[in-house]
């Protein structure tokens, strides 16, 4: 794997930038959330839920604390504070030789976090999908 993939997921938490996180996922990714049993299949709704993942979990005490990688992927470990619960999670993240992004798996807990996150997410996500 080339190191461009998990370059721009850096990028993008930095810029924040959604055209630079859409181009970032291959046609067929698969999202696997740590509230939702099914896998979500395609782009589309990829991009749906780490673009509302990042509003919700990407403040300003966002942190990445640990990196592990291998030739195809990268398990990044983060904390965060909301609403006064500390939540720890990893981003399991794996990538095409092109460098698109093909799975992205979410790990949190604890289990007050993940309550907090299931709250939170569907909120953003029903923001995301009314009308404006």
């Amino acid at each position: 794997m080339t190191m461009t993939g998990l370059d721009g997921w850096y990028g993008y938490m930095r810029s924040h930038d959604l055209g630079a996180l859409r181009e970032l996922l291959h046609p067929d990714a698969v999202f696997e959330s740590p509230v939702v049993h099914t896998p979500q299949r395609g782009r589309d709704i990829t991009f749906k839920y780490l673009a509302s993942a990042e509003k919700v979990l990407g403040g300003p005490g966002f942190k990445y604390v640990g990196e592990w990688r291998n030739a195809t992927g990268a398990v990044l470990e983060f904390e965060n504070e909301i609403e006064g619960i500390k939540l720890n999670g990893v981003d399991i993240i794996t990538f095409d030789d092109a460098g698109l992004i093909t799975h992205f798996k979410v790990m949190v807990r604890p289990l007050k976090a993940i309550n907090l996150l299931h709250r939170l997410m569907g909120e953003q996500l029903a923001a995301m999908t009314k009308p404006s």
